[in-house]
């Protein structure tokens, strides 16, 4: 029996390279040279402007994606690459679509709009233009609702994805804080003098 590994299913991987001509096609071509295709890539900066993360989406077994992420490793313009697959992570996609607005069918994509939580950006007198965002099946809904109503265009944007934080905050031990040694003789320790006071007492 075939093992489940060796399936193709879709990878979600997150690449940090160095922010410069050329490095996106030497990426892209290292799935292409292997006949994987590139279902979705979006590319931008980090906080650091010379640094960009590129969030790809390929379909593929686990074999042909370890071998190509271990080839992406070798990239010189390559910082760091992770497999969110497996992952805790949240995903977003963001999806334009511009609707044939006829006047019975305006309330309806209203309401279609208000159940997906998208906005109207655009409204003219024979079409609205939504705009959404959520994980691919939430986007793919949307679309079926709105296809029989007349979907003139629909522009999509790559996944972008990100790892989830802890569940908990991470805690230094409570240890308690070392005092340097006390020095040594009877000047050092005036505590001991009856005549001194505490300021509480």
């Amino acid at each position: 029996m075939q093992n489940g590994s060796h399936e193709p299913r879709k990878h979600t991987i997150a690449v940090h390279v160095e922010n410069r001509f050329g490095v996106l096609s030497r990426v892209a071509n290292l799935f292409s040279a292997r006949g994987y295709n590139i279902e979705s890539l979006s590319v931008g900066e980090t906080l650091d402007p010379t640094v960009a993360r590129m969030t790809i989406v390929v379909r593929g077994d686990e074999f042909v994606i370890e071998q190509v992420t271990k080839q992406l490793h070798k990239l010189i313009d390559v910082i760091k690459v992770s497999d969110l697959t497996d992952e805790r992570h949240v995903e977003r996609e963001l999806v334009l679509i511009r609707v044939n607005a006829e006047p019975q069918h305006r309330a309806e994509i209203l309401r279609i709009a208000d159940i997906f939580r998208a906005r109207v950006v655009d409204v003219t007198p024979v079409s609205f233009v939504l705009e959404a965002t959520g994980d691919e099946e939430k986007l793919g809904a949307l679309v079926e609702l709105l296809r029989p109503l007349g979907i003139q265009e629909l522009v999509r944007t790559g996944k972008i994805a990100i790892a989830r934080g802890p569940m908990t905050r991470s805690r230094k031990s409570a240890e308690p804080r070392r005092r340097p040694p006390a020095p040594e003789g009877p000047a050092a320790r005036p505590a001991e003098d009856p005549r001194v006071v505490g300021f509480a007492d």
